[in-house]
């Protein structure tokens, strides 16, 4: 046999210095005392063993259970093949547990941006609803006010002005009229689809309520007719007035230049012939020229002279002349000249004049208020209208009181006149009605002592 030419090769010790005695006995020190710290070699010193034995004997117990544990091991190997081929399927059940997990989670992911998707979709659709309900609403209302319904058709036809329900469809087609006018100006086509049908309803509207308005203003006309009647039917049907006024002024305003017309014939042929008729009540015996102090008699003395029935004593007393300006005489009722001509009575002019100015003051104010309500119109506009109704009577009323001064010498009367006529005013501030407030009988009188 051959020695191994390798195995016998010199060994190689590098640059390992054997023949250092201090490295190797630095070495066994360490490890004496650390053999010397252990607690087996501790007791084993104390009790006096030999090391040698005691370390074969140690040698020996390693071996006894080393067999012990093969033995074991060997005896218990199916179970330990059966513990490994648990945990190698245990292995693999988690394997697919975590295919699946990594399978869910990609599906959790994939859910959650279907869920935003749907999010944003429903969110898309939710403003798209509103849009629609918004134009939905627009449109509703449009087509409300296009639609002429047939019921209108046949009241504004059919009905007369009279009826409450002629009003109400008349309130729907002036706001269909209206309408239909913002629609033309916005060029939009449905309007045209409507237009015919309401121009004819308007017109026929228009001329129903023209000649029921002329019907009335005619009604004023009748003598012994109580004007105010007629006069508050109108102001229940004010609204057909603005309704003319609104979309045919040419008919609004002829209904205004007839009443206009007529209520100005009528009060001026009534307190024309008021005006009259209470003269013919008046004192007999008034101060004239020759009843001025310092005056000299011109009686003219002879077979056709006439002698004087007056004093001159109590022709300038005021006596009871003064409470024609107390409260309860001053708002009194007017005179009916007619009746006192029966009972024979006779009055101071200043009585006459408190009645005539008083029944001037009652009908102006109401007639005032009339034409503000009816015609819609205020401050000046609404004082040239009254003037245009008052302008003749109160033409009248300057006349003759300018016709009365002139020859007047009862001073009395005069200033009696002159405070009646600020008692009035006072009246005529209180009801707010400026319609009189310029109306100045006296102001243009001669002064009666000149």
């Amino acid at each position: 046999m051959k020695p191994d030419t390798d195995a016998m090769a010199p060994l190689n010790l590098g640059d390992l210095d054997l023949t250092t005695d201090e490295f190797i006995l630095d070495e066994v020190d360490i490890h004496i005392q650390a053999n010397l710290e252990d607690d087996l070699v501790k007791e084993a010193l104390k009790t006096g063993v030999d090391l040698r034995q005691y370390s074969k004997q140690v040698e020996d117990e390693l071996q006894r259970i080393e067999q012990a544990s093969i033995k074991d091991y060997i005896k218990e190997s199916q179970n330990i093949a059966s513990l490994h081929n648990q945990i190698t399927a245990c292995d693999s059940i988690l394997e697919r547990m975590e295919g699946m997990l990594s399978g869910f989670q990609s599906d959790l992911s994939s859910i959650s941006s279907e869920i935003q998707t749907l999010q944003q979709q429903s969110v898309s659709m939710n403003m798209r609803l509103k849009n629609r309900q918004a134009v939905r609403s627009h449109l509703s209302q449009l087509v409300d006010e296009l639609v002429v319904p047939g019921a209108m058709i046949q009241v504004i036809l059919e009905s007369p002005v009279t009826e409450q329900e002629f009003l109400e469809q008349l309130h729907e087609l002036n706001n269909k009229i209206n309408f239909a006018k913002e629609l033309s100006f916005r060029e939009t086509l449905a309007c045209s689809d409507i237009q015919d049908i309401v121009d004819r309803l308007k017109i026929k509207a228009v001329t129903k309520i023209r000649e029921f308005i002329l019907q009335k203003i005619y009604s004023f006309r009748k003598p012994m007719t109580n004007y105010q009647i007629p006069q508050n039917t109108l102001l229940k049907y004010r609204f057909f007035y603005q309704f003319l006024l609104a979309n045919e002024r040419t008919v609004a305003k002829e209904i205004r230049d007839e009443y206009v017309d007529t209520m100005s014939k009528i009060y001026y042929s009534y307190f024309k012939s008021y005006s009259g008729r209470l003269l013919k009540v008046q004192y007999e015996e008034v101060a004239d020229k020759d009843d001025l102090m310092g005056v000299e008699d011109t009686a003219k003395k002879g077979f056709f002279s006439k002698p004087s029935l007056k004093s001159r004593n109590t022709i300038f007393t005021l006596g009871q002349r003064g409470t024609v300006l107390s409260p309860a005489e001053l708002e009194g009722p007017i005179l009916i000249p007619h009746t006192a001509q029966r009972g024979d009575c006779r009055y101071p002019y200043e009585t006459l004049f408190r009645s005539q100015h008083y029944a001037l003051l009652d009908n102006g104010c109401r007639e005032f208020l009339f034409l503000s309500d009816f015609f819609m119109v205020a401050g000046n506009s609404a004082l040239d209208l009254f003037n245009s109704v008052m302008g003749k009577t109160l033409s009248l009323f300057l006349k003759s009181m300018s016709t009365y001064v002139s020859d007047c010498y009862d001073s009395i009367a005069v200033f009696l006149c002159i405070h009646i006529i600020l008692r009035f005013r006072a009246i005529t501030n209180k009801r707010t009605i400026p319609a009189l407030d310029k109306l100045v009988v006296l102001h243009h009188a001669p002064d009666p002592l000149s």
